[in-house]
């Protein structure tokens, strides 16, 4: 019950170098408590303003890449102190830290900042690294345009802004190296740029922009930690979200989880992704594996399993639920573990975590802590608890499951991945005592049926989905009348 996601915004980020002989680059990590890829790595930038296609760039190109040049300078200014400008060395440090701090406090523009000290913004200072738009699957988009740029001598890196909580300056192999041991959560870009700079700076353009993801084309390979890929796909789920997450587990040996879609073009891309894997990386699909029963995860499930000729797995539950419907081989237990030769080789822990639904399956790596959860957790959306198939006590009992593995990071079926774990968790239950209290409280004032509740508990929610809050009630209700809090003139409907 979010907001709809919007279109992609255009931004603008800088990938800051120093020591040509033997390059360093700067990036930063997003605080834990921001909405968009919260403690991921990443480097300065953000949003572009109106005004900045208002400054003329000297050299520049005459069009909107322009606006994201003089964007990618005044946000690296804001977020570090580094001014990458024509005629900035006349300036000393304790007048750019001035100008800084009043741009910041909105007491000039970034326009009369420039003006007023004779600054030009110069396109030669500025390489290009690539466009990148993010995915869909995600609640907030941006049209990304990437620049290289040089420390200016005599300027340092100062404070970081709020969004922001901590920043270094690492050799690029490092940074990949940082990746591979999954210390660390980056997205594609990120990933993308410092793989290239690791492979030398020779030919450095060119290669920034040799996929087609670094050149505006659609992002459908996303690696959030070394051995998985998420691939998402459009299906019929419930708004906000508009797709599903494919994951693809493994390096010589591997298993797709959820290949959700129905419709003919999603099922293409997959096809293409998973011939890439097997016809030209050496892989192999030991099988495909079903979270749970709901359409929008099985929707491709029996087209791939017939196409490539993979055995289908799933919770025993699941499989009963789906006879008829969907042939599955073999039956997951709960603890059981999914081990996948390669480098690296992982380990899935199945967890078995009813509450959306009965036969539901979660999927811990147990070496580096990523937790694949389905629609136990999402990065998009409310999870609907919708007897009978949902029930709310089994429902909190898997969150506090999953809560104890300590998970580094969610990756769920919809959304984007979530980099603060614990947190998310704790959100999650916190929201279901917050309503649970709200419930109370209107049988309290007498209402007596899911419709009067939800209309006292759910205003500020649209009428067209108060269906939906009804499920959701009913499933609150069930949870009293198991714990005895119902009162006893007071039924539960089916």
């Amino acid at each position: 019950m979010s907001a709809k996601a919007t279109g992609p915004r255009d931004a603008a980020a800088v990938i800051l170098l120093d020591r040509k002989d033997d390059p360093l680059v700067y990036w930063v990590r997003r605080h834990a408590r921001m909405a968009f890829q919260g403690n991921f790595h990443a480097f300065p930038g953000g949003q572009r303003d109106a005004s900045d296609a208002e400054i003329a760039v000297t050299g520049g190109t005459g069009d909107d890449v322009d606006a994201a040049r003089v964007a990618a300078v005044r946000e690296l200014f804001e977020e570090t102190g580094v001014l990458v400008a024509r005629g900035v060395e006349a300036l000393g440090a304790a007048r750019l830290a001035t100008l800084r701090r009043q741009l910041n406090e909105g007491k000039l523009t970034f326009a009369s900042l420039l003006a007023n000290n004779s600054l030009k913004v110069d396109a030669s200072l500025l390489g290009g690294a690539g466009r990148w738009v993010t995915p869909p699957f995600s609640p907030r988009r941006f049209d990304t345009c990437f620049f290289t740029a040089w420390l200016p001598e005599g300027q340092n890196v100062e404070q970081l802004n709020a969004e922001l909580d901590h920043g270094e300056w690492l050799r690029p192999a490092e940074a990949v190296a940082r990746w591979q041991s999954s210390q660390i959560l980056v997205s594609p870009p990120i990933l993308h740029a410092v793989r290239t700079l690791a492979g030398g700076l020779d030919d450095l353009a060119e290669r920034f922009v040799s996929i087609p993801e670094a050149r505006g084309g659609a992002v459908r390979r996303i690696e959030p930690r070394p051995g998985i890929v998420l691939f998402p796909l459009r299906t019929p789920t419930k708004p906000p979200a508009t797709h599903t997450n494919c994951y693809v587990v493994g390096d010589r040996e591997v298993v797709v989880i959820d290949p959700a879609s129905p419709y003919d073009d999603e099922r293409e891309a997959l096809d293409s992704f998973i011939d890439e894997l097997v016809h030209v990386e050496g892989r192999t699909v030991r099988e495909i594996v079903a979270s749970h029963l709901h359409p929008d995860h099985i929707g491709g499930i029996a087209y791939l399993s017939n196409r490539i000729g993979a055995p289908v797995a799933a919770h025993r539950i699941t499989a009963e639920s789906l006879e008829g419907k969907l042939h599955v081989d073999r039956f997951i237990e709960d603890d059981e573990r999914i081990t996948l030769p390669g480098e690296p080789e992982i380990t899935l822990r199945a967890l078995h975590t009813p509450g959306h639904a009965r036969g539901h399956l979660c999927f811990f790596d147990e070496r580096h802590g990523a937790l694949l959860t389905a629609d136990l957790i999402v990065g998009l959306g409310t999870v609907v608890i919708d007897p009978p198939e949902g029930n709310l006590r089994d429902y909190l009992s898997s969150l506090a499951r999953v809560r104890a593995l300590e998970p580094t990071v969610i990756l769920g079926a919809h959304g984007p991945a979530v980099g603060d774990p614990i947190a998310k968790i704790d959100e999650y239950v916190a929201h279901r005592q917050q309503r649970e209290e709200q419930i109370v409280g209107a049988i309290e004032a007498g209402d007596r049926t899911p419709e009067a509740i939800v209309a006292r508990v759910y205003a500020d929610v649209p009428e067209k989905l108060h269906v939906l809050a009804a499920r959701s009630v009913i499933a609150h209700l069930e949870k009293l009348r198991d714990e005895g809090r119902l009162p006893d003139s007071m039924t539960v409907p089916a």
